[in-house]
């Protein structure tokens, strides 16, 4: 075993050991496909009277890295021609900023709230430059969700759940949001398939990962059999971790949350991952794959983004993972990229996205090495800022 494999032993072994982890797995490869590293540490539950260990099977809620796949879907149908990047979908998904954009607040605390019009195309969705924001980001989106009577993303529909005003017009900055939840939406109006049809389709059985990924796991047997379980922390977000019942990280969705509501198992999405990052033409061809990791945004969204990532304590930790700010990023449609080197870090073009269980996946082309973690804990990336990613670094530096 190598001084490196026995470091990322060493800081998860103790993480779960400490409590900080229920369960975790970890799997990285290299651009010719080969497994570099891969291991799974704790439980996949701490229910009292279980035993039951995390595993590369284990079905898992992945979070906001559903949008990787979601991109993948949307560069499909581009191929297809039934979708075109540029193109204004405001029509296709009527609930798109229905509710008009947030201006300000009025001296008596009101919400300023106007009609807004301007076009939206996919790559603003897949971009977050749609102008759509997450309530969790703007206090503002809560007052107005409880001016309604409603809670934070409510209902079990995308259109219900995201349907909030826009606090950026369209094209003009980064807010992080709802967008690939409604490119989502986009790809099942375009194909007439629900995205998790779509997805089984065209991404997961050509992959033979078929019966490991699903929006709907407790649908499948097969899936449900080996669904984590969730954790959580004390009430001041400290170890031990203890068993949490009934939470459902997407709130009761009956619809395809494209942004956020994928299952799979680590395995699984490894094998996605490892594909998109091999360009595997099974998924696409050459040019898309062009598109879908080349940067995305302009100088004013790019500034923009970089400026909102570090503009709270939050941000910098849950949206730029911790990264320095001295590193430009931009966006790609499929996450972050990273336009600079750091080393003993990542190598320019590094490209990475979390999901709010402690998950995140990673590719650097320079060093040509990718990689899966996934977890089960709430609140939302409270180990990973406390361990500051360190697996994700340690791996990156196998080249």
């Amino acid at each position: 075993m190598s001084t490196m494999e026995k470091e990322i032993d060493r800081i998860y072994g103790d993480a779960v050991a400490s409590g900080l982890l229920p369960g975790v797995a970890f799997i990285a490869g290299d651009r010719d496909g080969n497994i570099i590293y891969s291991k799974t540490f704790g439980k996949s539950t701490l229910r009292e009277g279980t035993d039951s260990p995390f595993t590369p099977d284990t079905i898992c809620g992945i979070a906001s890295m559903t949008k990787l796949t979601t991109a993948v879907a949307v560069m499909k149908c581009v191929e297809d021609g039934t979708l075109d990047l540029d193109q204004n979908i405001r029509g296709m998904i009527p609930g798109f900023g229905e509710p008009g954009i947030l201006r300000g607040v009025e001296a008596d605390g009101s919400l300023r709230i106007e009609p807004e019009s301007t076009p939206v195309s996919l790559r603003m969705l897949l971009t977050n430059t749609s102008g759509q924001e997450y309530e969790f980001m703007d206090p503002r989106l809560i007052q107005w969700r409880a001016s309604r009577g409603q809670t934070s993303m409510e209902g079990p529909t995308v259109h219900e759940k995201c349907s909030v005003p826009l606090t950026a017009t369209p094209g003009t900055q980064f807010r992080y949001g709802h967008g690939y939840d409604w490119a989502g939406r986009v790809v099942e109006v375009a194909t007439g398939k629900s995205l998790d049809e779509f997805m089984r389709e065209r991404i997961w059985t050509p992959l033979g990962i078929e019966n490991d990924a699903g929006f709907f796991p407790r649908a499948n047997e097969g899936m449900k059999a080996r669904l984590a379980e969730w954790a959580t922390l004390d009430s001041e977000r400290k170890p031990p971790a203890t068993y949490l019942p009934g939470f459902d990280i997407i709130g009761g969705a009956t619809e395809c949350m494209g942004g956020g509501g994928l299952y799979a198992s680590p395995k699984a999405y490894y094998t996605f991952l490892s594909a998109v990052f091999r360009r595997d033409p099974r998924l696409l061809n050459a040019s898309s794959y062009d598109e879908l990791f080349r940067p995305q945004l302009d100088e004013r969204c790019e500034d923009s983004m970089n400026e909102y990532f570090y503009s709270s304590v939050q941000n910098a930790e849950f949206l730029a993972l911790s990264i320095p700010q001295s590193v430009r990023k931009t966006h790609a449609l499929c996450g972050m990229k990273l336009k600079e080197p750091q080393e003993g870090r990542f190598g320019r073009g590094t490209m990475s996205w979390a999901g709010a269980p402690s998950n995140q996946w990673y590719m650097d082309h320079e060093t040509g090495v990718c990689g899966v973690s996934v977890c089960q804990i709430w609140p939302a990336m409270i180990p990973h800022r406390l361990l500051s990613g360190k697996w994700f670094w340690l791996i990156s530096q196998w080249s």
